[in-house]
């Protein structure tokens, strides 16, 4: 059997920067355009709104990736999950990030589509504005924060897996594993 991994660590890392460069892009670079090009508030959130739209699916790829490749790492290294020091601790941590991760996508994008229906010219979309009414200064507030907070915790995500990859080094490996067993020993009969 192979010791190589690359597929799905290319998954795994492909999806978390495309995951970390469009959410910080957007952020900054498509919503500082509908700034600078969208004349009124409602003509910023179409242009903001049309863009993220086109994003999503790009963006829903990018997470599945990352998570197929995450779930194939742990596996393969379940073993030094087990038995090396402060990688389960790590992994741990990175879990929860991700976890918060996928929260913040998931409400920035139910808060994106609060705003594009609000904003929408579309009469179907108004008519359905209408029957959901909205605090859309304040879905605008949220959905700032939220576009935000992706790109920081997908970054937190870059810096574990960073943590990870010197986890695997052979001259963390060996000393981890032994300072793990040395820890468990008073639990041994």
């Amino acid at each position: 059997m192979s010791e190589r991994n690359t597929t799905i660590r290319s998954l795994h890392d492909l999806g978390l920067a495309a995951w970390f460069g469009g959410s910080l892009m957007g952020a900054i670079g498509l919503n500082g355009a509908a700034e600078d090009e969208g004349g009124t508030q409602t003509t910023r959130d179409r242009i903001s709104s049309s863009g993220w739209s086109k994003w999503t699916p790009v963006n829903a790829a990018a997470i599945g990736a990352h998570l197929f490749g995450g779930g194939g790492l742990l596996a393969v290294n379940a073993h030094r999950v087990a038995t090396q020091q402060g990688v389960a601790a790590s992994t741990t941590a990175k879990t929860v990030v991700t976890a918060a991760a996928l929260a913040a996508t998931a409400y920035a994008r139910v808060l994106g589509k609060k705003v594009e229906l609000a904003s929408s010219s579309d009469p179907a979309d108004t008519e359905k504005a209408a029957k959901h009414p909205i605090d859309l200064d304040k879905a605008r507030r949220q959905l700032h924060l939220a576009q935000w907070a992706v790109p920081a915790l997908t970054g937190c995500l870059v810096v574990l897996n960073a943590l990870h990859g010197e986890q695997q080094r052979p001259s963390e490996q060996i000393p981890g594993m032994w300072e793990r067993a040395r820890s468990m020993a008073h639990l041994m009969p």
